[in-house]
């Protein structure tokens, strides 16, 4: 079985600049998803898609391969994870003639993740020959339900409203223990590549879960989130 492990990093951060390459505990961010993918006991190749040749220089520092430059069109603030996904495994095709039975996409801002995580990803879809794809979750810190948004009040001002449902009655404060349990994305995909081309998506429709504590599905985006890596990274022994 071949199992790619494809990893995003485009150069573009504008809240924290060069984030994918910033340093957390002496490495750059980029080098400890790439780690992790080279442990697992079913990867067999990890490949970097980065619009940057200094980017692709700390990844093959790494181990990481990097056989192309990921092309301006896919590197925007606008570009999704379908579109620098479904390039690179096009191109493979194309040049390589290289079509991997499985594709698990990762990304540089989950840095706590281990290679069980990806085995985890890996073997959801092994244990279910329908699926499609499977993520790694973890528990929602804060439920969604909880989540708030302003409108427009008709007079120039603005009211609050729960988010979901837009209802006014949903900002107050409600008993945690009567949600359902709401999980988010640590950023570990794994899917069968044909579903690029059949639903334009890389999770398609029959989507298993993979569920890791939140420790391990640490998100980094903010100059504040490295500041809580860090902490974990010293006081966890991460």
């Amino acid at each position: 079985m071949t199992v790619l492990a494809l990893i995003g990093a485009r150069s573009g951060s504008k809240g924290v600049p060069n984030k994918n390459i910033k340093l957390l505990g002496g490495k750059p961010l980029l080098a400890w998803v790439i780690e992790a993918a080279k442990k697992s006991k079913y990867v067999n190749r990890v490949i970097i898609s980065t619009d940057s040749e200094e980017y692709a220089k700390v990844a093959r520092d790494y181990g990481a391969e990097t056989p192309f430059l990921r092309p301006a069109e896919f590197s925007g603030d606008k570009s999704t994870d379908f579109d620098y996904v479904n390039h690179a495994v096009n191109w493979l095709r194309e040049n390589e003639s290289y079509e991997p039975d499985l594709v698990v996409r990762g990304m540089p801002t989950v840095p706590f993740q281990q290679p069980g995580d990806f085995d985890g990803a890996v073997e959801a879809l092994l244990n279910d020959p329908e699926a499609d794809s499977s993520i790694v979750m973890a528990l929602a810190s804060q439920h969604p339900a909880k989540a708030l948004k302003l409108v427009p009040d008709g007079k120039g001002g603005e009211l609050v409203v729960g988010y979901i449902s837009g209802d006014p009655k949903d900002a107050a404060p409600l008993l945690r223990q009567g949600y359902a349990k709401a999980y988010f994305r640590a950023n570990l995909v794994a899917f069968r590549p044909h579903i690029l081309s059949k639903y334009n998506s890389i999770t398609g429709e029959r989507i298993r879960p993979y569920i890791v504590p939140q420790d391990r599905s640490v998100d980094i985006d903010s100059e504040v989130d490295f500041m809580v890596a860090e902490y974990l990274k010293n006081n966890l022994n991460k």
